[in-house]
């Protein structure tokens, strides 16, 4: 399965970073390139998402296609990790860890690493080299700022 790690550096406390990164409205914010927003149906749609909730993310692929996504947190250990897994949209399988670490006073180290199997063999394999990888790795940059951001 492929897999993505990215490591942000944030001026903050731990326990304050992980309590933004729960946040469902940093998605929202930080989503503006893809127009990700939290919809009804699933579970919550703002606030700080907890163990065991679910939320469904819609968005939009290359300004036009609409994807659905919906995951559920299914481990929790404040401050230093959390993991959400795809209950249901375009990938067979899909995973995100998200690490805390404290780095010295006042600095966290987070840590995302995404794991995924897209649908459809060879046809999904090429998706992922040519447009997932880089999709998800924009869409993960793009929160990460927004959480670094709330603490500058």
């Amino acid at each position: 399965m492929p897999e993505l790690v990215q490591r942000t550096m944030v001026r903050a406390p731990v326990e304050e970073v992980f309590d933004v990164a729960l946040d469902l409205d940093v998605e929202r914010v930080a989503g503006r390139r893809y127009r990700v927003r939290a919809v009804e149906g699933a579970g919550r749609t703002s606030g700080r998402i907890g163990l065991g909730e679910q939320v469904r993310w819609r968005l939009r692929l290359l300004g036009v296609v609409p994807v659905a996504h919906t995951s559920r947190i299914v481990e929790l250990e404040r401050p230093g990790r959390f993991v959400d897994e795809m209950t249901a949209g375009a990938f067979a399988d899909f995973r995100h860890e998200h690490l805390f670490e404290t780095e010295g006073p006042g600095m966290t180290i987070m840590t995302d690493r995404m794991v995924w199997r897209s649908p459809a063999g060879a046809l999904g394999r090429v998706a992922d080299a040519l447009y997932v990888r880089r999709t998800l790795r924009r869409l993960l940059a793009d929160r990460n700022s927004e959480i670094v951001r709330r603490f500058s």
